[in-house]
């Protein structure tokens, strides 16, 4: 192998920023190498990605499907899985572009084993930051952010240092619901949702993205990240999503990062940091073509969720686990249409009531209150 090619592991790899980031490293056959690939259950495509990136082992999660995939490599069922791809001896850099909370374990392993982890799986920071932080200090390993805001901003704070920060603000679409009223977001369906007027993104991201949830976990995964405290984390609607973040200095002169919403641009950052490579298949930014960049201040009251968030992580402990498992389970039953989209937030409310506030939670603790809250949310949506 070149001695300049890095050997990566894909968690999720079937999915909307799995299928992208092999898009990227497509690209760079002489820098990149897939050496392990997880997949939820499409086994299908997983097979078609085994014979074009040939890796040297796979994990399947739902262990029913892991029994069916037939290939000449070793395929590893579940969390068990999952942790083996992460962990797995020559891998560099592993993706973590999991959906939900089952990525929390992954990066951990993926860090106590020594690899560097390009996160795109925000649950991780939003349920277990302090925990994370903490190894990734302890085993001297990186993260780098996936995540088109977070991208931006440490592109912002290049040559700048931290505590001559005056304030970051993330911007945020609005998703596909930011000009209903307040009346009509009752009636709307999972499949007005899903039609998110500017980003190629995952069915419960997109989700997250109309209730502004998930721009709560970014607030978390930003305070984390950059070591910020949330009074200087600000969220401002920018529907072109052409500006990404911006970072402010002591001195008010403010830097933002400006690209087309293509999901590819931040995650060859995040491979190839701090470097950059060209890539003429990516799309340009002409600003000549945009009519207008529009901002404003975002609806609390309309969408709640993202106020919900910034308490939660103020309060800190284990009030962001909390919040993020009811949220997983609301917006699984929403895509199925089986609560109104106004029923998110509510469902939310309730878990964060009911549940005591843990200072200091470790990383078993935080499993446990996940499994329960996501239980507890479950079982009061089915007996309404």
């Amino acid at each position: 192998m070149n001695i300049r090619t890095k050997p990566l592991s894909i968690l999720g790899s079937t999915g909307s920023i799995g299928t992208q980031t092999l898009d990227v490293v497509r690209k760079f056959p002489e820098h990149y190498k897939i050496v392990g690939l997880t997949c939820n259950s499409n086994i299908e495509l997983l097979k078609k990605q085994i014979e074009e990136f040939k890796p040297e082992l796979v994990a399947v999660f739902d262990e029913e499907k892991a029994d069916q995939l037939k290939v000449d490599i070793p395929v590893y069922k579940g969390m068990e899985g999952l942790l083996k791809v992460a962990s797995f001896g020559e891998v560099h850099t592993v993706i973590n572009s999991l959906v939900g909370s089952i990525g929390v374990l992954p990066t951990v392993k993926a860090i106590e084993n020594l690899k560097n982890v390009a996160l795109a799986n925000k649950e991780t920071l939003v349920t277990a930051g302090e925990i994370v932080m903490k190894k990734l200090k302890f085993h001297k390993t990186n993260l780098l952010p996936i995540d088109s805001e977070h991208s931006a901003i440490l592109q912002c704070l290049q040559g700048s240092k931290l505590e001559d920060v005056n304030k970051i603000t993330i911007t945020c679409s609005g998703g596909a619901f930011k000009n209903k009223t307040k009346e009509e977001l009752q009636s709307l369906t999972a499949a007005d949702a899903l039609k998110h007027p500017t980003w190629n993104i995952g069915k419960k991201i997109t989700i997250d993205c109309a209730t502004l949830m998930n721009k709560g976990f970014e607030v978390i995964e930003a305070h984390w990240i950059y070591n910020l405290p949330y009074s200087k984390i600000d969220v401002v609607m920018h529907p072109q999503s052409i500006i990404h973040s911006l970072v402010e200095f002591h001195d008010h002169s403010v830097i933002a990062q400006l690209g087309i919403p293509d999901m590819r641009i931040p995650i060859q950052y995040a491979l190839t940091y701090p470097n950059r490579l060209k890539n003429e298949s990516l799309p340009k930014l002409n600003l000549a073509d945009k009519k207008e960049l529009t901002f404003k201040e975002p609806d609390l009251e309309r969408f709640p969720c993202l106020a919900m968030a910034y308490d939660a992580g103020i309060k800190g402990g284990s009030s962001p686990a909390v919040m993020n498992a009811a949220n997983e389970i609301a917006v699984k039953y929403f895509l199925q249409d089986k609560i109104k989209f106004t029923d998110i937030p509510r469902l939310i409310i309730e878990q964060m009531e009911k549940n005591p506030l843990i200072k200091n939670p470790d990383l078993d603790q935080i499993l446990d209150i996940d499994k329960k809250v996501k239980e507890d949310t479950e079982k009061t949506i089915l007996n309404q």
